[in-house]
């Protein structure tokens, strides 16, 4: 049985955030997942995004699905991950106050992965690191259109999924990222980067990968 998805708003550093929470019910941890660049029509509707939430609320996790500033119901505006990081540390101290102090897991699919690098970095510098971390499409390097991203270090059990056709964030960016970090990339023949047709082998790659 799947569990129902409230919408909810939380506060953020410039407005409210629509949030989107799935709760399974007597939860073991917090899973936060932010979606792809609002910019370009990313909100939390997205599959791959809703994806990433139903599996970790499969899990057991309440699931928290924001939309970023100036998407979907949220105020504020754009403001490149830095506000949105600040946003997303809010949701999660708002998160613990409601579940208590639960393991939190992180998931982000291209521009919402590159969010969720920063957001890990904030909680490990405050002596709260995330459990864990899914990342998927990060957006890494110079992405045509768009801008440069310096993606944050993270650390080695982080569970990194790519599309071999991805011709928005090509793979080549991201093991340019990963290569110093002896970070493992999991590499998905045939995707690119909206996972058509390879949603299922995300869900599984997850179930199959995370602790539990």
């Amino acid at each position: 049985m799947k569990p129902d998805t409230e919408i909810c708003y939380i506060g953020g550093a410039v407005g409210r955030i629509e949030t989107f929470v799935e709760n399974p019910g007597e939860p073991g941890g917090i899973a936060l997942v932010c979606h792809p660049h609002p910019l370009f029509g990313g909100e939390n509707t997205n599959k791959v995004t809703q994806t990433l939430a139903r599996v970790f609320a499969q899990m057991g996790y309440v699931t928290f699905r924001p939309n970023f500033r100036g998407a979907g119901k949220s105020e504020g505006a754009h403001d490149n991950g830095i506000g949105e990081t600040s946003d997303m540390l809010m949701l999660i101290a708002e998160a613990r106050r409601q579940y208590g102090e639960l393991p939190v897991a992180l998931a982000g699919y291209s521009f919402g992965a590159y969010v969720q690098t920063r957001v890990a970095r904030a909680l490990s510098e405050a002596g709260t690191p995330a459990q864990g971390m899914v990342l998927v499409g990060t957006a890494a390097g110079y992405v045509e259109g768009l801008r440069q991203y310096a993606v944050e270090a993270v650390e080695k059990d982080t569970l990194v999924i790519h599309g071999a056709r991805d011709e928005t964030v090509p793979l080549a960016n991201v093991l340019a990222w990963a290569e110093p970090l002896d970070l493992p990339v999991v590499i998905l023949p045939g995707a690119d980067h909206f996972f058509h047709r390879h949603l299922h082998l995300i869900r599984d790659i997850v179930l199959r990968a995370w602790p539990h």
